[in-house]
């Protein structure tokens, strides 16, 4: 049975799912403020649901020798060293439909408050005064609101914000046009055409370097003086020193601030500015939405946990439950192509090609993809270096093009994959497919029919096709002491190049290999490993 902790605080239902699916779960919602004991005991737990108190550091990380999961009920995953998981093959997911809903609303709701200087005026009213000619505030209607980010959140203000017959424009680069279209908006190519025309605008992005303050003091100079900002997003994404001058400036009319730069903000540039209006953190903070996020990553963990399925993964690819039994043993064919050829290369990949052919392309490719290299790439990286969820990232770093085709059924085989080593010396090819006991078998290797099952230890020879060598290599491995389980040949062409791949009842020592290497028709001679 699985076993999760939950160090931050999630609801009781939230802890009822996870049992009743059969997941055990050990509940201690104040041991995300604690790093040591969190660190002390995270080695027990297969899977850790957090909210934003626990910091999953690449310290904690380097103790979860058990941990498969880490599941973030909410959007942000600041807190959560992703490369430090993605590097020990732990699936990062996060729910970021459970809260969208909740924080669109509360961007709509700070544009009402900072349009007509709502606190402002509460605050003046309780305190005796009646100051109806101090508080003009703006209406909404026919006003332009540019969104600068047009994803889950960002669509929803979309449409709230036209239901208030506002016209809406967007900057998004990942917006397509006919998205645009279905949502009402107007796309615009730049930010800063964008803060131009728009009178209320509204941050819907998250903080990556690319957005850190990207709303600075040039940027915010284009701004009319009559606009508006709010940012309900992320801290960060605005100079909030940059804003507070121009507020008291003159130079801009207001702004509303959930998020900040530094949180808790016990202090900031904003908090003395005329017609501001900051809440600590709301966006997400109704009890629908924190009982929705909850319930979610619950529900994906033990999905995940149980059955191998991956929603909301940020640094995996998604398999829907009903995908993941159909996937398993293609993703152990593609285990086995990827260990053969990465087991007999011995210079630099420059790329690898991937051909689905018949059945198995009609299955989601990426984990199939990412099975094979991290294969692949295991034997030159070694054990515990590399895996499924690291092996992309890891194959881009070192410059490996990958590449997938789809392909018609052909051949004797109705379904099966074949992988395309380039490497600086020679191009590689090999294939296999999945037999009626359920079990991945090779079916080509360097376009050589053969038909073998992978052992635990095999003994893969490339030699000259003549006669009496499988006779001298029965007879040299009957020398060492080596046992032969099974055998399979083949060759290109009569008195040609030929292949044996060899299962064996033990591991090949250095100097056995060399021992075989002495045959006269042995070219080359590979011990291998499944």
């Amino acid at each position: 049975m699985p076993k999760v902790l939950i160090s931050d605080a999630l609801s009781d239902a939230a802890v009822q799912i996870f049992r009743d699916r059969g997941v055990e779960v050990d509940f201690q919602p104040d041991l995300g403020k604690d790093h040591e004991k969190l660190a002390a005991i995270i080695g027990d737990y297969d899977g850790l649901a957090i909210r934003s108190a626990t910091k999953a550091t690449a310290a904690i990380i380097a103790r979860a020798d058990r941990l498969k999961v880490i599941g973030r009920a909410g959007i942000g995953v600041d807190n959560v060293d992703i490369p430090a998981a993605s590097a020990r093959g732990i699936v990062v997911m996060n729910t970021p439909f459970g809260n969208s809903i909740t924080t669109a609303e509360h961007a709509i709701a700070m544009m009402f408050a900072i349009a007509r200087e709502i606190p402002a005026a509460d605050a003046s009213t309780r305190a005796g005064k009646w100051e109806k000619n101090r508080f003009m505030g703006a209406e909404i209607t026919g006003k332009t609101l540019g969104l600068i980010g047009c994803g889950n959140i960002g669509s929803v203000v979309a449409s709230r914000a036209i239901g208030l017959k506002m016209k809406v424009i967007a900057y998004d680069p990942y917006l397509s046009p006919d998205r645009a279209v279905q949502l009402g908006v107007e796309k615009v190519a730049e930010v800063d055409d964008l803060l131009k025309r728009a009178d209320f605008v509204t941050l819907h992005v998250p903080k990556t370097e690319k957005t850190a303050n990207m709303l600075d003091a040039r940027r915010l100079a284009l701004m009319k003086p009559t606009a508006r900002l709010i940012n309900c997003a992320r801290g960060g994404l605005v100079d909030e020193a940059a804003l507070a001058e121009a507020l008291k400036a003159g130079r801009l009319a207001g702004a509303a601030f959930d998020v900040f730069s530094v949180e808790p903000a016990k202090e900031s540039p904003l908090f003395d500015c005329p017609n501001i209006v900051c809440t600590p953190h709301l966006g997400a903070s109704t009890e629908e939405a924190q009982e929705n996020v909850a319930l979610q990553v619950a529900e994906q963990m033990s999905d995940y946990l149980l059955t191998g399925a991956i929603q909301n993964a940020l640094n995996a690819p998604s398999i829907t439950a009903e995908e993941a039994p159909l996937l398993k043993p293609w993703v152990a064919v593609c285990e086995v192509l990827g260990g053969f050829a990465g087991q007999v290369t011995e210079t630099a990949i420059k790329e690898i090609e991937i051909e689905y052919v018949g059945d198995v392309g009609d299955l989601n490719l990426k984990p199939l993809t990412a099975a094979l290299t991290a294969s692949l790439l295991k034997p030159l990286m070694g054990e515990g270096a590399v895996n499924m969820v690291s092996a992309p990232i890891m194959a881009k770093e070192r410059g490996i093009a990958i590449s997938e085709t789809r392909r018609d059924a052909q051949g004797a085989f109705g379904s099966y994959v074949r992988l395309i080593v380039v490497t600086e010396r020679q191009t590689r090819a090999v294939a296999a497919t999945i037999f009626s006991d359920g079990r991945p078998h090779f079916i080509q290797i360097k376009g050589v029919d053969i038909e073998a099952a992978p052992m635990p230890f095999m003994l893969y020879t490339t030699n000259e096709d003549t006669p009496g060598y499988i006779g001298a290599l029965g007879t040299k491995l009957g020398d060492l002491g080596v046992n032969i389980a099974t055998m399979a040949l083949g060759r290109a062409e009569r008195g040609g190049e030929a292949i044996a791949l060899l299962g064996v009842d033990q591991t090949l020592t250095p100097a056995m290999l060399a021992e075989i290497k002495t045959l006269r028709q042995v070219r080359d001679a590979k011990a291998l490993a499944f």
